[in-house]
């Protein structure tokens, strides 16, 4: 509908035969009847192009939001990473959701559309054999823990012979799962001497849960090792660049998008007619068998030497949108989920950074968001039980402190009172 797939330029994979082209007249005719029936049950007057925006950027933002939420949990600062995105419907929204992230490149490797048919060609084999060992960590367990990976270690290669691999081919990877005494949250780290180990949890830990117990025993849970059988390709796995040297770079059609809330005329290129090393400034389309990657206003794409797509933002991300009081549907869509999202979120951190058992391991909390009048606005989907009272001691902490009540030294009831030394008002 926003013109960023074109008939022309996408395979013929549909109808009964699999041989026809996208329907664009079905899609326009649809978002038409759509935008109708949005604008007789809400009078709302925005055109069907303005429809189709606003589904994508709700799509969008759970993307996002999906990202921001095993990336909280592990730790990470997504800001700074590289987006690797995959998929035949990846490219489409890789600009857009690295927007949404703070991130300020994405990278598409030459098969991103098959990626995950051409990874399982290239994939290792690979066997995991453990064994408990529930033991303090110490000198004294080195000796133990050494003889026990020896063991697993001919188990796992034993499995690799009966797969076909050959032993020069074979290699092994040793790790334990360790954690705090008194805890049942365990990590996994690489095997070494007692010290190394310790080193790496604890490193492990202060990046995941923000601190670490020095005056806590580490305990041995579990030893552990994977045997690999890696397969015959190389790291960089030697692919037939989809450029062409001696192309020009120019793009194949000109047609009409909407990109940003604006309507360009798009250049869309072919990925083989696009030599290594040449600059596609967005707005851009670049179309292939397997995919199609949408370079959206204020980024660039270029093609590297190993054929790769490297996606990059050149100008900055423009502001946040004028939000008006009016109640418009996507905004209340976008916003319910981001927070959502918050909230999700700040359970996370809440259970990765408690030291309570409650907390951390019975997961006995509830995290919302509130609006300045003490109103609920979003719970996350934790231990329900506490949200009945939550709204109540939210509103009661705020009354409180704008009567100007120290939460530290205020021993005010809620009974009216005289004005007294620990009680500055005489509200109470």
């Amino acid at each position: 509908m926003l013109g960023k797939l074109q008939p022309g330029l996408f395979p013929h994979v549909f109808g009964p035969d699999a041989n026809e082209p996208l329907d664009a007249d079905a899609v326009t005719a649809k978002f038409a009847q759509m935008q109708r029936e949005i604008r007789d049950a809400t009078g709302d007057e925005r055109g069907a192009e303005q429809v189709a925006e606003g589904f994508l950027r709700i799509a969008v933002e759970n993307m996002a939001n999906a990202i921001k939420k095993i990336s909280v949990a592990r730790g990470y600062d997504v800001s700074g990473y590289t987006l690797c995105c995959f998929g035949g419907a990846g490219g489409q929204h890789a600009c857009l959701v690295a927007d949404a992230l703070g991130m300020e490149r994405v990278l598409l490797h030459p098969y991103a559309g098959v990626l995950s048919a051409f990874g399982i060609g290239l994939a290792d084999v690979r066997s995991v054999h453990e064994q408990a060992l529930e033991k303090p960590l110490g000198r004294d367990l080195e000796g133990e823990i050494a003889s026990l990976l020896d063991e697993l270690a001919e188990d796992a290669v034993a499995d690799l012979h009966e797969q076909g691999v050959e032993d020069g081919a074979i290699e092994t990877r040793r790790r334990l799962h360790v954690r705090y005494a008194g805890s049942d949250t365990s990590m996994l780290v690489d095997a070494g001497d007692s010290d190394a180990v310790r080193e790496r949890f604890e490193a492990g830990h202060r990046q995941q849960y923000g601190f670490i117990s020095p005056e806590k025993d580490i305990v041995v849970e579990t030893a552990q090792v994977e045997g690999i059988g890696t397969s015959d390709t190389p790291e960089t796995v030697p692919v037939a660049l989809q450029g062409d040297a001696e192309a020009d770079g120019e793009p194949a059609a000109h047609q009409r998008t909407i990109m940003a809330g604006e309507v360009h005329d798009t250049p869309f290129y072919r990925r083989e007619q696009l030599p290594a090393g040449h600059p596609v400034a967005g707005p851009a389309v670049i179309a292939e068998p397997n995919a199609t990657t949408v370079i959206e206003p204020g980024w660039r794409g270029e093609l590297t030497e190993r054929g790769d797509l490297l996606l990059e933002r050149v100008h900055a991300r423009p502001g946040m949108d004028d939000v008006s009081t009016h109640a418009d549907p996507v905004m209340l869509e976008v916003f319910n989920n981001l927070f959502m999202s918050i909230a999700e979120q700040m359970g996370v951190t809440l259970e990765n950074t408690a030291y309570s058992v409650n907390i951390k391991e019975r997961l006995d909390f509830s995290c919302a968001v509130f609006d300045g009048d003490g109103e609920l606005i979003a719970n996350a989907p934790h231990m329900p039980v506490h949200l009945g009272s939550m709204g109540d001691s939210v509103k009661t902490v705020r009354q409180r402190m704008r009567a100007g009540c120290s939460p530290a030294t205020c021993t005010c009831s809620t009974t009216p009172t005289t004005a007294g030394p620990t009680c500055p008002t005489s509200r109470w």
